[in-house]
């Protein structure tokens, strides 16, 4: 896959809707699976395990325009269940005034696959201080990976997560390469405190044929009566990977994926983009940060924003 650099804004008119923009890299370094998070007017980003540090921060003081990426740990330790090295997919929430909860994926030692835990501060840079145990692990599916919080319009708490189920094999660049095995994407809901469980996951979401060997990012949003359900699809290492999304009236679904052509959200191809991925979105709808492949050889993933429009049963980047 050919490395390329992107610097750029690149409006998009959509038929019957405002013009929307796709701007970056806002990051231009390796930052993957950005999970981002607002509080009293800064904007937070979190990465995947990187330039040193467990768990990469940056803020922005200009409503996303501009990042700096903070010189600091976010997670310094993994909990005790898990070993360093591996730790994916960050994603923050703020509970309230000086209360934070950071999610992210770590390797479980005991039975080699990843899980979910949970991490607490009471600064939105941290450092964090994460939980002795995980949230889940799903090891019998492959494990669990990719965590990102959503509060409903009734204030209880949910992560959603992926069943890691192309870890178990199959072949291919990235495993279920046979297509035997199932990812789904799972709805946990939460106590109040952020970090403790309550009552068994369900499952919202599974790949289909057109997905490829798996689902996966899952990033959930609530906006003017529907539930938009972000995930990626295909590998992350070709260029088939993608954004994409399903649609809810109730946040335990039914979910319907959304078909062409409004859907993917995001394609390699689109605004120079190759192999856009990973999707986290502010509550509100206002923002959506992803990364994106500027080089194959080394891996490095930019942050790139996005300013989407909405419909009731649409989102356009």
């Amino acid at each position: 896959m050919a490395g390329f650099r992107f610097r750029a804004s690149v409006l998009l008119a959509v038929a019957g809707c405002s013009l929307a923009t796709v701007t970056g890299p806002v990051i231009n370094q390796d930052f993957p699976d950005p999970g981002i998070m607002s509080y009293n007017s800064v904007w937070y980003a979190f990465a995947t395990n990187g330039n040193g540090y467990n768990i990469q921060v940056a803020q922005s003081t200009n409503g996303g325009t501009s990042w700096t990426v903070l010189a600091q740990d976010a997670l310094p330790n993994v909990g005790s269940w898990a070993t360093t090295g591996n730790t994916w997919a960050p994603a923050p929430i703020s509970l309230g005034a000086n209360s934070f909860v950071l999610y992210y994926t770590a390797t479980d030692p005991s039975t080699g696959s990843h899980c979910v835990g949970a991490a607490t501060s009471t600064t939105p840079t941290g450092p964090y201080t994460p939980q002795s145990s995980p949230i889940q692990c799903q090891a019998a599916g492959g494990g669990a990976i990719d965590p990102s919080p959503f509060r409903d319009t009734n204030g209880q708490l949910y992560i959603v997560f992926k069943v890691d189920g192309n870890n178990l094999g199959g072949g291919g660049s990235c495993g279920n390469g046979n297509l035997a095995y199932a990812t789904p994407i799972m709805l946990q809901a939460m106590e109040s405190n952020g970090v403790t469980p309550s009552g068994n996951p369900i499952t919202l979401l599974n790949r289909s044929a057109a997905d490829g060997p798996l689902i996966e990012a899952p990033g959930l949003v609530h906006i003017d009566g529907t539930y938009f359900l972000f995930f990626s699809s295909n590998c992350y290492n070709t260029n088939l990977y993608d954004t994409s999304y399903a649609t809810a009236t109730s946040v335990t679904g039914p979910y319907t994926k959304a078909q062409a052509p409004i859907a993917p959200f995001l394609q390699t191809g689109q605004y120079g983009l190759t192999s856009p991925g990973s999707a986290s979105v502010l509550p509100d709808g206002s923002l959506v940060a992803f990364h994106a492949t500027t080089s194959s050889n080394p891996l490095i993933r930019p942050m790139y924003i996005s300013r989407p429009t909405w419909t009731s049963s649409s989102v356009a980047p």
